[in-house]
């Protein structure tokens, strides 16, 4: 009898918790249970970010310039932050917006869209091993595409988690080790390296690789 009452018991608590989590901690606990499944044991920097509520976005719609809000009309803004874009060739960086949409991804400067992803042409989305916030995502080779992107976001696990689930391919992330590829353009790929030193930096090395130090 003590036993089944305990059953009885456990059951009744976790009925109450599941009736008593708000919608919005019901979304939170699932881009966590994402996150984990993604970067546990994978990336530096993830244990920290457990306690660390995600936030629904880190810009407002109305930080968007108003024509790049008249150039996706029609689509729902779900996130929006902040990032460093990496340019392809010489890889200067530029200071850019990220703006995730129910359907894509863009890449924004000020009041131009600078590239535009369709999450179902999405290939795959790349980050390191280490703590650095790269992110690289892979685009189609199409004439559509000027080459992969390379990013840099002060909050790349809520951002990584928020792309990979509003495009619904989790499994297309990967947490690499030493360096990986990324297209240019053309037919023409780059090499970006990883290593570990006493300061963050992002450079162009001298054999033309992006070292991410």
């Amino acid at each position: 009898t003590s036993e089944m009452l305990q059953k009885i018991c456990i059951r009744n608590l976790v009925r109450k918790y599941c009736r008593g989590v708000t919608a919005e901690r019901k979304v939170q606990l699932q881009q966590k249970v994402v996150a984990s499944a993604v970067f546990r044991g994978k990336k530096e920097g993830y244990l920290q970010s457990i306690n660390q509520p995600f936030m629904d976005t880190r810009l407002k719609e109305n930080d968007i310039n108003p024509k790049v809000l008249q150039l996706i009309h029609g689509e729902k803004i779900k996130y929006v932050t902040p990032v460093i874009k990496y340019d392809r060739n010489g890889f200067k960086a530029r200071d850019r917006l990220l703006v995730l949409t129910q359907s894509s991804a863009y890449v924004v400067e000020m009041a131009k869209i600078k590239q535009k992803i369709d999450y179902a042409t999405l290939k795959g989305i790349s980050t390191s091993s280490l703590s650095d916030g790269i992110v690289v995502i892979h685009v189609p080779e199409d004439n559509k595409q000027k080459g992969d992107v390379i990013l840099q976001c002060e909050h790349i696990f809520e951002m990584i988690t928020k792309l990979c689930m509003l495009a619904n391919k989790q499994n297309v992330v990967k947490v690499v080790q030493g360096s990986l590829q990324f297209r240019i353009g053309s037919g023409k790929e780059g090499t970006m390296v990883f290593t570990v030193g006493q300061e963050p930096q992002v450079f162009k090395a001298k054999n033309g690789q992006l070292t991410v130090v």
